[in-house]
């Protein structure tokens, strides 16, 4: 009998790892906008809360120019532990990293970080060398130039390490909207797609007339739901 073979993120058995989200290497990213890069990345430690995957952050050399991590990631997730690195370029040279990834007992790693070509590609290389099934969000990742990020992209397939998007991450996670917290869920495809506010927006519009017309109220005259107000 062949072996059934997942493959769609479980969140059930998955790691987040946000890798020196710093302020100071923000400044030098090239690749992608800084609002939308910070959007996604704290779309991911939102998710990670939501469906508790084990999170964990850390910084390179955090007191020094390389700056310190964005506030909103421990924001958003309360729950994610911050490991620090005794200069250790590489995360997953660090003892202490990877004592505390082994210990959460999952095999799934999704990794977002900046600088993609050294900050996510160093230990996603070095966890799936050690058996770990590997994700790298590359919109939630960030790289001094467009031809660094397209290059750590090729090295990542060669490796067969799984690129992927912040959207697609979420995706993966939700799988149903038959859940307590869809409207938490809406709320995350507006930060990794803000258009999709607009569409949530005309249909909660189109309900309202609809529901007007039924019973007789001017079109606009009811309020919004609270649960879709908040989105």
């Amino acid at each position: 009998m062949s072996k059934t073979i997942k493959t769609m993120i479980d969140p059930d058995d998955a790691v987040m790892l946000l890798i020196d989200h710093q302020s100071g290497l923000f400044q030098l990213v090239r690749d992608i906008d800084q609002p939308v890069l910070r959007s996604n990345v704290t779309a991911l430690a939102k998710v990670a809360r939501l469906a508790k995957i084990p999170t964990f952050t850390t910084a390179s050399v955090p007191d020094g120019p390389n700056g310190p991590l964005m506030p909103e990631i421990h924001q958003s997730a309360p729950h994610a532990v911050y490991v620090p690195r005794k200069g250790e370029v590489n995360a997953w040279d660090n003892a202490l990293f990877v004592k505390s990834v082994r210990a959460t007992g999952k095999k799934t790693l999704i990794i977002a970080g900046v600088w993609t070509s050294v900050c996510v590609m160093f230990p996603a290389l070095d966890a799936k060398a050690a058996g770990f099934k590997v994700y790298t969000v590359m919109d939630a990742s960030g790289d001094p130039s467009e031809m660094a990020s397209r290059t750590t992209l090729a090295r990542f397939t060669q490796a067969g390490v799984i690129p992927t998007s912040a959207n697609a991450v979420i995706c993966e996670v939700h799988r149903t909207w038959n859940r307590p917290d869809a409207a938490e869920l809406a709320q995350l495809y507006t930060m990794v797609s803000p258009n999709y506010r607009a569409v949530m927006e005309s249909y909660q519009k189109a309900q309202e007339v609809v529901t007007a017309k039924g019973d007789g109220a001017p079109a606009g005259a009811r309020s919004t739901k609270p649960e879709l107000a908040k989105l």
